[in-house]
């Protein structure tokens, strides 16, 4: 009799030892699975909404003081447009939407707003030293992908959350929604700002925070229009969070030592926890499923082993080696690993995308990288837990075991 044959008969030998021991894999599995789909998922979430705030790092002069982290680019202090080069060439992951800027007070109608000047995308795509930077394209696990080209009121609303614009000629300007209505100007008027004309191209949509009260223009003919030379008061960065968390920011401050980077730490450290909670509440159940799931494969295969110590010691008195009876007990706790797997990651997954949407408010999908994940848990589990008992049993001395009744 060949030695699958006589596994697949003792499989069923025992099949509510075999249930319980199939009912503790497929459960574990089911769970691990449910939550790390919903996890994944729901981190991505988090990093939409949280992207949806804007920049996160600033990076100013070294002199600068931050009162307000959204205003901090209003002040007198500046250094080198050069700083965006050793950013966009050094090897530092994690960056995006990066946007330099550099902000003037301005008179118009008889108020007080301020122009800040911004590069375009097609400024950074132009200059061949920063092509293929990735700086408008997000790293894997961290949020949405920012896509080239934008439509023209995607671009609108990309600006007013992080600059990201598509293309600005010199003579053009975007303004705020408090500039518009103190104004009466909109798309297609000229404004005279410091004693150039511009076009106005896009009134941009309310922020509620101080962007409603600036006017955007190329950050070259701000350098031009104020006389300051090519430098810049601020730049703007959306690093990943995940990034962030593992030393983002001290990189930047080594490859630019005199300037100061400061970040959006509640922004941060919501992702950063939230991420860390999920990340957490999986292994906890991994723990429950590996000793849960072990013990009782442990004791099933324990069991099966005293129960039948007779039929094994006959088995090897026939001619069957350690060999072989240990191949026997690890071939069903395989098999037993491997359904279990399979079955939990359906249940699993059927279960995260049913429910995913109406506990943690997400759209959920099916992961198939996570098949092979389940696999290899409940398989190494199974293994693992039936190693000592089949070795047990692989070690029954034939005579001794014929001996007792």
């Amino acid at each position: 009799m060949k030695l699958r044959t006589i596994v697949w008969r003792e499989i069923f030998e025992r099949k509510n030892q075999l249930a319980t021991s199939f009912l503790a894999i497929f459960l574990g599995i089911t769970a691990i699975v449910a939550i790390r789909n919903v996890t994944f998922y729901s981190q991505k979430a988090v990093a939409r909404e949280l992207d949806a705030l804007g920049a996160n790092i600033l990076i100013l002069p070294k002199s600068a003081t931050l009162q307000d982290y959204y205003s901090a680019d209003m002040q007198e202090d500046n250094f080198p447009e050069e700083y965006v080069d050793r950013l966009t060439l050094s090897d530092i992951q994690g960056l995006d939407n990066l946007s330099p800027r550099l902000s003037a007070p301005v008179e118009v109608a008889g108020r007080s707003f301020t122009l800040t000047g911004i590069l375009p995308k097609n400024e950074f795509m132009a200059k061949a030293a920063w092509q293929g930077a990735g700086i408008f394209a997000r790293p894997e696990n961290c949020g949405t992908v920012v896509k080239a080209p934008l439509s023209p009121e995607a671009a609108k609303g990309s600006l007013a959350r992080k600059r990201v614009i598509e293309t600005l000629q010199p003579d053009e300007v975007l303004i705020g929604n408090d500039v518009a209505g103190a104004t009466n100007l909109g798309e297609g008027d000229t404004l005279a700002l410091l004693g150039q004309r511009f076009a106005v191209t896009a009134g941009l949509p309310p922020t509620g925070t101080v962007d409603d009260s600036r006017i955007f223009g190329h950050l070259h003919t701000v350098q031009k229009l104020t006389g300051k030379g090519a430098v810049v008061n601020a730049i703007e960065v959306v690093g990943c969070c995940n990034a962030i968390s593992t030393g983002l920011v001290q990189k930047i401050n080594k490859l630019l030592p005199e300037a100061k980077v400061v970040t959006v730490t509640q922004v941060v450290d919501t992702q950063i926890r939230t991420n860390r909670m999920m990340a957490n509440l999986s292994l906890i159940f991994i723990a429950i499923i590996a000793l849960i799931g072990g013990a009782t494969i442990a004791n099933y295969m324990y069991a099966n082993v005293f129960e039948r110590r007779r039929e094994i010691g006959t088995l090897m008195a026939l001619g069957a080696g350690s060999g072989a009876v240990l191949k026997m007990f690890l071939l069903k706790a395989l098999l037993l690993g491997m359904v279990g797997g399979v079955s939990g990651y359906v249940t699993g997954t059927v279960l995260a995308v049913f429910l995913g949407p109406r506990l943690a408010h997400v759209p959920v999908l099916p992961m198939p990288v996570l098949l092979l994940w389940a696999l290899g848990l409940s398989v190494a589990i199974s293994l693992l837990a039936s190693f000592f008992p089949a070795r047990r049993a692989a070690r029954l001395d034939p005579s001794t075991a014929l001996q007792e009744s």
